[in-house]
This record gives structure tokens, sequence and C-alpha cells, in this order.
């Protein structure tokens, strides 16, 4: 007779299976789309996006320094002076009057700083000055060639101290290092968001697998309790042996229980970081198995590849770089100031109007050059000594940073490519333990079938591939993750994934 506590132990089997039936609108995702999907939503990405653009804008106000700068200004000027009793010769009586003065100026000047430490300047400044002078019982006297100007140009050249590109420029050339590097911290929060992307969809994968496994050991599990009833009933077996299956069916139950939370939560974790700020979906589905492939290359190749394409090491290759050029600008500036000025001025004679003015300046009618140079020695220069040894410890630390980087590469590398061998190695061994479970399985149900086993064998052999099924799932999850290690490791997660980072 059949126990009446063996229906609720059935009912809620079968409502677990029940909860997982097919959501028509989930959405399913292969791996390709989940990664799509991360990098368009995620904040982490964005977030790096913007600090490249931060680096770009930076670049481009070092790069300002060295524009051409172009000035104008223009001068009014009005101005009268009264006189009494003045003598405006020895010859002649005193008088009274006034002087009026009007002045315009106007000056246009054009100049740039070069990368290489000299500075250009050019200056065209035209002039007008009308002068008109009132004496009482005299003519009224007036200016009749008011125009004039002159022009200039000159450049300096720094022949010790800021000489060159790199002494004179050495924040335009950290910049762009530094737009570089930002470059490639874009492309790092890229990869860390494919990795992390891929091991959360990975966790969804096993999950899932996981709970169908588990709902499958709980039918079979139910089925033995069923055939033990039935024995029980026809009296071949003792009914102490219905009390081990449904202890078999309830364990069943409590490992779908926990198959189904941990489902859930790999599903709002994917989801996470697939949707952080936009609208979730109903249901996710993944789409996806691990597929367990030979391994490309050997693990010397692959350190090779790692420390030719490793975006970290390429920003510390900068780093460091931009940490020499300071060097050289700092060992520059320990130097004392010697700057070469020649010049040329020209000017232009008075005249009516503004035309023949721009002739004469034109056709260098008035020329005049200069040659100069000016020296300064800063006697003790304790400033740029401590500037070029704080320089020189930046340097060595980046150099040591570096040197430490690759050897951290060299062994994530070997680690990676290690792992990714023993996880190949293991799914092969899972599978065959497995097929022998299930072998072993089917052999003493038929012993027990035949009267030659007991119940605890086979509950014990049915635990066993239950075990060994979900260490065989773990087993290819493990690969496919070790598959994303391993090229992450590499610096080849992007082009494996065929990504191209803009």
């Amino acid at each position: 007779m059949i126990r009446p506590q063996i229906f609720p132990a059935l009912l809620v089997a079968f409502s677990l299976v029940a909860q997982e039936a097919p959501n028509p609108d989930a959405t399913h995702l292969t791996l390709q789309d989940a990664i799509e999907t991360s990098l368009k939503n995620n904040l982490q990405v964005q977030i790096s996006a913007q600090t490249r653009e931060t680096a770009k804008a930076n670049l481009q106000f070092s790069e300002g320094t060295f524009d051409w700068l172009l000035t104008s200004g223009l001068t009014l000027s009005h101005s009268k002076s009264v006189f009494e009793n003045k003598q405006l010769s020895p010859t002649q009586p005193l008088v009274s009057g006034n002087t009026t003065t009007d002045y315009r100026n106007w000056t246009v000047g054009l100049s740039k700083p070069f990368v290489w430490g000299g500075t250009f300047q050019l200056n065209y400044n035209p002039n007008f000055t009308y002068t008109q002078s009132e004496i009482t019982g005299y003519p009224v006297r007036t200016t009749t060639t008011p125009y004039t100007g002159s022009i200039s140009a000159s450049y300096t050249q720094s022949l010790l101290r800021n000489f060159g590109r790199e002494a004179s420029s050495s924040s335009l050339i950290v910049a762009q290092y530094g737009s570089k590097a930002a470059d490639y911290t874009f492309q790092l929060a890229v990869i860390n968001q494919v990795a992390s992307t891929e091991s959360a969809y990975w966790d969804v994968v096993y999950a899932k697998r996981d709970l169908e496994n588990k709902q499958q050991a709980l039918a079979v599990a139910q089925q033995q309790l069923k055939e033990n009833q039935i024995r029980v009933q026809v009296g071949t077996l003792a009914p102490i042996e219905v009390t081990s299956a449904e202890a078999s069916v309830a364990q069943a139950e409590q490992n779908i229980i926990a198959s189904e939370a941990q489902l859930l939560n790999a599903k709002d974790a994917l989801i996470r970081i697939l949707y952080p700020t936009s609208e979730r979906p109903k249901g996710l589905e993944t789409v996806d198995q691990p597929n367990v492939k030979p391994l490309p290359m050997d693990e010397t190749k692959a350190v090779q590849t790692a420390l030719e394409n490793r975006v970290e090491l390429k920003g510390a290759e900068l780093d460091l770089a931009a940490k020499r050029v300071l060097e050289r600008a700092a060992n520059n500036h320990t130097l004392p100031q010697l700057d070469l000025t020649v010049g040329y001025n020209g000017t232009a004679s008075n005249y009516a109007t503004y035309s023949p003015v721009n002739t004469d300046l034109a056709q260098a009618k008035s020329p005049g050059y200069t040659v100069g140079l000016q020296f300064a020695l800063p006697l003790q220069n304790r400033a740029a000594k401590g500037n070029l040894a704080l320089a020189r410890a930046n340097r060595r630390s980046s150099e040591l940073s570096l040197h430490d980087l690759q050897l951290g590469i060299t062994l994530q590398v070997r680690q990676a490519f290690r792992n990714l061998d023993a996880a190949s190695k293991g799914v092969t061994a899972a599978q065959k333990t497995r097929i022998y479970d299930e072998q072993d399985l089917d052999a003493e149900r038929k012993k027990f079938e035949n009267g030659m086993s007991t119940n605890f064998l086979v509950l014990s052999k049915l635990n066993t591939l239950d075990a060994a099924r979900g260490a065989e799932l773990q087993a290819q999850i493990n690969y496919a993750k070790a598959v994303t290690a391993l090229d992450q490791a590499m610096g080849r997660l992007l082009q494996a994934r065929h990504l191209d980072v803009k």
C-alpha cells in the first residue's frame, strides 16, 4: 500500500519542475549578444570613455601653448595745451595761444612659440599725428605730413636651457603619451567588462544546466520510489526500503530548491551587467554552450603574444617614456640660460597718406638690424637640481613597475595556459567518469531487479551519478572560463571576440 506522505512530496516535486517552464517573453542571448549589450550599457565603460575624452582635451590644451597669437590694438588720443606770454623765438614778442594734437595708433602683432625653444614676433605699427597751433594775432599753423609707421620682426632662440623639443615642450609630449595611454585604459576597461560578462554568462549556463540535472535526478529518484512501492505491495521488498527512497526524493527536492535560487541569482548578476541603466527584460535565457577545443599554441608562444599585446604593458611603456622625457627636460633646466635674439626694424618717413608709408616699409627704405645674447646663471640652482632628482626617482620607479608588470603578466599567462590545459583534460576525465557511472548505475539497477542488489546500493550509485554529472558540467564551465582567462592574459580577448574598440 502506498504511504499517504508520499503524495505531498510528489506534488512539491511537480511544482518545482513547473516553475521552470519556458518563458515566451524571455530574451534569448548568445554570448556575443551579451558582450555587445554589456559594452553598450555598462557604466564603467562609459566612465572610461569620458576619461579618454578628458585626456584628449588635455592634449589639445597643451598643443594650444604653441598656437599662433594674433594681437591688435587701436589707440586714439586728443590733447590741447594752452600757453600765455610765451616767446616763440628770441626775436619775437611774447604771445598767447593753444596747441591741439590728435593722435591715432594702430598696432597688429603676430607671435608664435616653437616646440624647439624659439619664439617669433612680428609687429606692424602705422600711426597718425595731427598738430594744430593757434597763436593770437598769427595764422593757424597745422602739420602737413601726419602719417608714418614702423614694422619689426624678431626671433629669439634658447641655446642652452629650453633648447630642443623635449626641453621646451615636455608637457606637450607627456600629454601626447597620456592621450595614447588613455586609449589603452579604455581598452582595458572594455576587456575587463568582456571578461566579467563572459564569466557571468557561463554562471547562468551552469546554474541552468545544473537545475536540469537536479530535475533529472528527482525524476529518477521518483521512479525508484515508485518501483520500490510496487515491490513492497507484492511482497518482494521490505517496507524499510521505501523510506530510504523517500529520503532520496526529499534530498533531490532540496537540491532543486538550492539550484533554483542559484539560477535566479546568476541571472540577476548577468542582468545587472547587461542592463545597469536601461529597462530590464522580463526574462533572460542563454543560448550558447561551452565548446571544448584543442589549444592553439604552446606556452612560450602564449607568453610572447601577451608581452606584445597587453594594453597594461603598453600603457606602462608610455608612462616610462613620459618619465624619461621629464627627466631629460629637468636635466636641461639645470643649464644656464643663453638666448640669441635677431631682429629687424623698418621705419617710414612722414607722408600725407598711408600708401607711401606702406611702400617705404615694404621696400625697406629705412632698415635696422639687431643681434643680441642674453646670459643668466643661477648660482646655486637648487630648485632645478631638486626637480632633476625627483624626475630621476620617478623614472626609476616606472622602470621597476614596468619590469614587475612584465613578470606578473608572464606568470599570469603561464598559469592561465596550464589552467586551460588542465580544464581541457578535466572535461575529458569528467565525461568518462559520468559515462562509467551511468553504466554502473544501469548494471546495479539490473542486479536489483534480479534480486542480486539492494535499494541502498542503487541509491548510492544514483547519488554518485548525480555528482558525476555535476562535476562534468562544472568542468565544462571551468574550461569556458579558462578560455576567457587565457585570452585575457594574452591580450587577445577583443580580437578573439571580433570586437573593434574605437
